[in-house]
């Protein structure tokens, strides 16, 4: 045996138990109450919880966005990832028109596998699709490829980015054909566009009126678009970064009869609301969907408890301080992003600490649920044959996040003093630490790119 974990308590998506876990050759060979035997490495987790490794569906690595590119980049990400008990990532390369789509997701693997810390998956972007594109026959090779998930933007039309309703009904259809799942960014352009040149043209040019010009009601509309045609298409949907009360409404109908309606949230719709945009520092909480009131707040950690959220993951999109300041005095200026890749499992975590949720639901929305939806099958848990994709956790650990502390490259974080009750102490990518009491032990590079199953 390579490793023995002995003595720890296992969270599982639906239970916790005492248990040893003995890995071979990058794979959990066998959990047992009690292993006996030699290994090359022995790790003593009394009192410690043994979780399966995250898996974050939604990150932009080196994201190209007008100007300048996204804080970290394939390496810094990764490695900020496993830090914070992230074994697996998905980014989200942008196909563009005269590109297919592997050709995209080829580029970005080719850029990623230098330097990831962990292993590593794609959904692909969907932006130059015509009314008679070709593209659309391309889904059953990206699928086989193991790009089974694409993503449309319902919003962005200035930048080209994004796919009106005839062309989301064409590839909802197109995907439930050939097993992929349809992501959307849902929020509504034209009520964005129209809010944005009323508040510039009055003067009213704050971070404040960046929510303002995409509150509640301009996502939830969009929400109620997108389940709309996924149900008229019948096929699955997934609605990324979920950040208000309406839209989960909806959701939880579409859910309630059937559908096959997926949602994600980020943990810093969980943990901020609106009032953020009045601080000095708000260009820095600067993201789309904008971050909204309390009473969405709330909304959303009872989906998670419900059930009606699937997952949580982070739409991590760092840039430097000084480009957020480029919008210091025109909130449409500021680059849209905030990190969130070494903090969500953490944070999750420490949630279930406090009593907000179970272990076990954290464990399910951040590592489980992502893994199985996404056909990472390999991944999520702690079972036999999967990849040792481990997390050791201290429950009874404090921290207090800063940008001191993390590994990322950016130079600032929206997450700066939130204290935490446990933290990850140890991070296994197939059987290898990667992860020690705050530092990162692993190589660059031995991060491997997944062929993920149909996704659902």
């Amino acid at each position: 045996m390579d490793l023995i974990i002995q003595n720890g308590t296992v969270v599982t998506a639906s239970r916790m138990f005492r248990a040893d876990i003995g890995v071979d050759q990058g794979k959990i060979a066998v959990i047992a109450e009690k292993l006996g035997g030699e290994a090359r490495n022995t790790v003593d987790a009394a009192g410690l919880y043994v979780l399966p490794g995250a898996v974050d569906v939604h990150t932009h690595l080196e994201l190209p966005v007008g100007s300048t590119v996204s804080a970290d980049s394939y390496h810094a990400g990764t490695r900020a990832a496993v830090c914070g008990g992230v074994t697996a990532v998905f980014d989200y390369p942008t196909q563009r028109k005269g590109k297919g789509i592997v050709e995209t997701v080829e580029e970005r693997r080719a850029l990623a596998q230098p330097g990831a810390c962990c292993d590593y998956a794609f959904h692909c972007a969907i932006t130059g699709l015509g009314e008679q594109d070709e593209l659309l026959n391309e889904f059953q090779a990206a699928a086989d490829y193991g790009i089974t998930s694409v993503k449309c933007y319902m919003v962005y039309r200035k930048e080209g980015m994004m796919i009106n309703d005839g062309i989301l009904l064409r590839i909802l259809e197109k995907a439930r054909d050939t097993g992929i799942l349809t992501a959307v960014h849902a929020e509504n352009p034209d009520v964005i566009d129209a809010r944005i040149a009323l508040y510039l043209a009055g003067g009213k040019t704050g971070p404040w009126y960046h929510y303002m010009s995409r509150p509640e009601f301009v996502e939830a509309e969009a929400v109620k678009r997108a389940v709309h045609w996924a149900s008229a298409a019948e096929a699955p949907l997934y609605i990324v970064h979920l950040a208000c009360k309406e839209g989960l409404e909806t959701i939880a109908a579409a859910k309630a009869q059937g559908r096959p309606i997926y949602a994600e949230t980020c943990p810093h719709y969980l943990e901020f609301t609106s009032e953020v945009y009045k601080q000095d520092k708000a260009r820095n909480f600067v993201c789309s969907p904008s971050i909204k009131g309390p009473e969405s707040r709330e909304a959303l950690w009872q989906g998670i408890r419900r059930g009606v959220i699937d997952t949580v993951a982070t739409d991590h999109c760092p840039f430097m301080q000084a480009e957020k300041d480029w919008g210091a005095d025109n909130f449409t200026k500021i680059p849209n992003g905030c990190a969130g890749i070494e903090n969500r499992y953490p944070y999750m975590l420490s949630a279930a600490n406090a009593g907000k949720i179970s272990f076990s639901k954290a464990v399910e929305v951040c590592a489980e649920k992502p893994a199985a939806l996404f056909g990472c099958t390999a991944k999520g848990s702690i079972t036999v044959g999967k990849d040792a994709d481990i997390v050791i956790y201290d429950p009874q650990k404090g921290f207090e996040i800063s940008v001191k502390n993390m590994h990322s490259d950016y130079d600032h974080t929206i997450w700066e003093g939130v204290r935490l009750k446990g933290y990850p102490v140890q991070t296994f990518l197939r059987g290898t630490l990667v992860y020690d009491h705050g530092k990162y032990v692993g190589v660059p590079g031995t991060g491997r790119y997944i062929k993920r199953a149909a996704s659902g």
